[in-house]
């Protein structure tokens, strides 16, 4: 119920720009990095997720900073030109900021320190100091508000995970974890392929408009259907003979239809095996 509430909060003050800083070059370098420093598995999608709501608040702050020009369109071009060169002077900082304060935020004994970070930015020819380090994490963390530890999905697939084992689904709970895991990951890194097959299935149209676009963007950031359509394709691939009952179950214990959990699957799998065929 937790979870649930949280995720309807989050989907209820959705920012237009959600999404906007998950492109999947983004999410392979910070997972790279989680596995260069051997950390946990929650660790880089808080990673991730930290990321893409810190940008989408600098962003929107150095815009404000901005608005009053004389000349409107030339002032908005330039003004979102020195922006974007701002933004770029500064992401691979933000980034690691990003990967340290996500490692603090776990139990996990490896936690990413100055000389870790500062070492990896020095091997990519950056030459910033341990206080310019500890003022980014600062940064982030301000701009925040300090409001840095949020469920990740990966929370909500482990907590249903559990449900549906007290609720008495005898399903292979291990491997059933770990494939999870992997379905995750390859949800993130292909993230734009399988919402687009979504939203097309969903519209019955191979070609949305601007309008039905914006409208799905609750869709794409809706943690708890990911969780849903992650733990239903992991069923159909392992255990395809429990699917339907598990289906069910996430049904009863989330309220998504079974409709919108077959066509997430669908989505998923479909993108796994690159084939077009029904």
């Amino acid at each position: 119920i937790h979870l649930a509430t949280e995720n309807e909060q989050y989907l209820s003050e959705l920012p237009e720009q959600a999404g906007c800083f998950k492109e999947t070059r983004i999410v392979e370098f910070v997972f790279l990095l989680s596995e260069k420093w051997h950390l946990d598995q929650s660790t880089r999608y808080q990673a991730v997720e930290l990321l893409e709501r810190f940008m989408i608040k600098q962003v929107e702050q150095m815009c404000d900073g901005r608005g009053n020009t004389k000349d409107r369109d030339q002032g908005q071009r330039s003004s979102w030109s020195s922006v974007r060169d701002q933004i770029a002077k500064t992401f691979v900082l933000r980034l690691v900021s990003c990967v340290q304060l996500a490692s603090k935020l776990s139990l996990h004994y490896s936690r990413v320190t100055s000389d870790t970070a500062l070492k990896f930015l020095q091997s990519l020819k950056y030459s910033y100091t341990k206080q310019e380090l500890l003022e980014s994490e600062l940064a982030v963390l301000n701009t925040l508000h300090f409001h840095i530890n949020v469920s990740t999905p990966l929370a909500y697939v482990e907590l249903l995970l559990e449900v549906l084992g007290y609720n008495g689904c005898l399903l292979p709970a291990k491997p059933l974890h770990q494939l999870c895991v992997e379905l995750l990951d390859f949800c993130y890194l292909t993230r734009e392929t399988i919402y687009d097959t979504l939203l097309k299935i969903a519209i019955e149209n191979s070609t949305p408009s601007k309008l039905q676009i914006a409208k799905f963007l609750t869709v794409k950031e809706d943690f708890m259907l990911l969780a849903v359509g992650v733990i239903s394709a992991g069923v159909f691939i392992l255990s395809p003979r429990h699917w339907e009952q598990v289906v069910e179950h996430l049904n009863c214990i989330t309220g998504i239809t079974p409709q919108s959990i077959l066509e997430f699957s669908y989505a998923v799998v479909r993108c796994i095996i690159g084939s077009t065929t029904p």
